[in-house]
């Protein structure tokens, strides 16, 4: 079972319906026990990073999600999932995260319109199993404010470009994360929650 969690923000409902058309056995849940016994973690995420880093902690969610990854679980995190993965956001102010990758997270650059909203090209990296069967420089949906600078460059999974090059996805063993959203993309979406889905398997 993946647990999809509930922290009181996200696209939940669309989430699952994605991971529901692709035949994955997904719960959407708030409960620490259902965190803790899942096979696979899904983190969603809209919204803005100091409050969802406070309703993590209100939850309790944050110390069986941690568990889950250094267990070795698979676990997929979108948008707002990516970036709390990090130390630091400088969203309104610096707020620390949850340091599951060093590295920070920052503002567009005001040379573009921001947020930035709408289909780009993604360019992934070889190996990613997130990756498999979707062809090179394919159309993904965003809408975020702020991007991921990871410190170390070995995690990066996939690239885009809106105003300067970053990374929109990270990869490193069972942790995988995407800025943009899978679950809004089309066809090529899908088949990431399928690949997401075959990890579980």
């Amino acid at each position: 079972m993946i647990a999809i969690i509930d922290y009181g923000m996200g696209n939940l409902r669309s989430v699952h319906k994605a991971c529901e058309h692709v035949g994955l056995d997904a719960v959407v849940t708030a409960e620490e026990s259902a965190v803790a016994d899942a096979d696979a973690l899904i983190l969603p995420g809209v919204g803005a990073f100091a409050e969802c880093m406070r309703n993590l902690a209100a939850t309790g969610l944050i110390e069986p999600m941690l568990a889950g990854i250094e267990a070795g679980k698979p676990f997929l995190g979108i948008c707002l999932g990516l970036q709390l993965l990090f130390e630091r956001s400088h969203e309104d102010g610096i707020h620390p995260g949850l340091g599951v990758i060093e590295g920070e997270v920052l503002r567009l650059p005001s040379s573009v319109k921001v947020p930035h909203m709408g289909w780009n090209q993604v360019r992934y990296g070889e190996g990613c199993p997130l990756f498999d069967g979707i062809r090179q420089e394919k159309n993904f949906y965003f809408v975020h404010s702020y991007f991921t600078k990871p410190s170390d460059a070995s995690v990066s999974a996939a690239v885009v470009e809106y105003g300067r090059v970053f990374d929109c996805a990270v990869w490193r063993d069972n942790l995988f994360a995407v800025q943009f959203h899978p679950e809004k993309s089309g066809a090529h979406g899908l088949k990431m929650l399928q690949n997401f889905g075959r990890l579980v398997a």
